[in-house]
């Protein structure tokens, strides 16, 4: 059987981080979760992932640079942007550093993992 993918959840909202992992592991998927940019670059450094689900607005270290983090160091980790603050500039930034995709909040959680499974598969 094939290994699951492997899946970063961060943002520093508890409640959507706990909804999310659940979610996403009753789908099969393997999850680790990061309350904020800092508490996820210090877990990419020892692990790699598939998928990293990444809010952008974040105390400390935002969601830019833990993209940045990312396609310096894990060039083949995808990463999905996730955004209360749904605005053209952010979703430009995003895709411009890298980001395969750029969800805003509040979402709708079958949007979600359709998206999820559509930039795993590469399609």
């Amino acid at each position: 059987m094939a290994e699951k993918n492997r899946i970063l959840v961060v943002d520093d909202e508890d409640a959507l981080r706990t909804v999310l992992s659940s979610e996403l592991e009753g789908e099969g998927y393997k999850v680790n979760t990061a309350a904020d940019g800092a508490e996820a670059i210090t877990i990419l450094k020892s692990q790699a992932f598939d998928l990293i689900l990444l809010d952008i607005k974040m105390p400390n270290v935002d969601g830019f640079e833990v993209l940045k983090f990312v396609k310096d160091n894990h060039p083949t980790t995808k990463v999905i942007m996730l955004t209360g603050f749904a605005d053209l500039k952010n979703a430009i930034e995003s895709k411009k550093l890298g980001a395969e995709d750029f969800v805003s909040k509040p979402y709708d959680l079958v949007d979600l993992l359709t998206t999820v499974e559509r930039v795993l598969s590469g399609v």
